[in-house]
């Protein structure tokens, strides 16, 4: 095997790792979005999160993971759409953002 194929099959390879990380850490955040959402009585729209960046970052241990950022949809009463984004480090949440939003009565 030459060197060129060889190169090759590790691109491929990491193509791949890239790929099925991305896949997993989205299904992450979708059900952490999802979870949110259900814990603070809200509805989280459209089932889904979208990724708006990605870069490397340091967890606490000091190896070097992405850090993806991701956007959902979500609301109080079904009239409005309030955005929210979810911050993940590797394939855990590190933080959540959500616009302010109105609380039903008996939640306080």
């Amino acid at each position: 095997m030459d060197i060129i194929s060889l190169l090759f099959l590790l691109l491929l390879a990491a193509l791949a790792w890239f790929w099925f990380d991305s896949m997993r850490a989205h299904e992450i955040a979708r059900n952490a979005g999802r979870r949110i959402c259900d814990d603070a009585q809200l509805q989280f729209l459209d089932d889904t999160v979208a990724g708006t960046a990605l870069k490397l970052a340091r967890d606490k241990s000091g190896r070097r993971v992405l850090r993806r950022t991701y956007r959902f949809e979500f609301s109080e009463t079904g009239n409005t759409r309030l955005e929210g984004q979810l911050v993940m480090l590797g394939d855990r949440v590190e933080s959540v953002t959500m616009e302010p939003y109105q609380m039903r009565p008996g939640e306080l």
